[in-house]
């Protein structure tokens, strides 16, 4: 064999051995990575809930809260929507969490002469009675949930030692105006009538 004949064969056996198979996956790694990954997001999740837990127990001064009356009185209005939260007054980020008041959850609001009738479906209600109504506003944010401006409607109502926000957000957002007239004139005669 000639030099030439040698070069070009040891050149095609050193591409033969190039062209094989590329290497295989070590799928014991990419295992351990998987595990330790979802071990990691089990870790996150189980910190995050009992930090929802540990935040109910400081809120353990929040009363029961109350049920709507046998007789509710006259029906002044109704909206459908979603119920987004409940925070501590001038504090939109500091959310409450004590009697499911930090759930989310669709809702069914009910304004009578009585106060407020709010029916969450797999959630606690509650009914806000109308001496405990202090104001309501449309705003743009409560803890967790950010929306554009008066986006949101928000009625404050003292709880015991607290006044609380609660946000709710309509399904036809163009009710949360006359909601908050509807709310705030009551609150005014109420007020009113006690001056007197």
């Amino acid at each position: 064999m000639t030099p030439a004949t040698l070069l070009a064969a040891g050149l095609s056996t050193a591409l033969a051995a190039e062209k094989k198979s590329a290497e295989v996956t070590d799928w014991a790694a990419r295992a351990g990575w998987l595990v330790g990954l979802a071990l990691f997001v089990a870790l996150v999740y189980w910190l995050m809930r009992e930090g929802w837990k540990w935040r109910g127990t400081l809120q353990g001064d929040v009363p029961e809260l109350p049920t709507a009356p046998e007789e509710p009185g006259e029906v002044r209005l109704t909206m459908s929507g979603r119920y987004h939260g409940s925070t501590t007054v001038g504090q939109w980020l500091d959310r409450i969490v004590a009697h499911g008041l930090g759930t989310r959850s669709r809702v069914e609001l009910t304004l009578t002469d009585t106060g407020l009738d709010v029916v969450r479906p797999g959630a606690t209600d509650f009914f806000v009675p109308l001496a405990a109504l202090r104001e309501a506003r449309l705003d743009k944010g409560i803890a967790g949930k950010v929306l554009t401006e008066g986006g949101l409607l928000v009625v404050t109502w003292a709880h015991g030692e607290r006044l609380i926000d609660s946000g709710f957000r309509s399904d036809r957002a163009a009710e949360h105006t006359e909601w908050v007239d509807t709310i705030n004139s009551m609150i005014n005669k109420t007020e009113t009538e006690g001056a007197r």
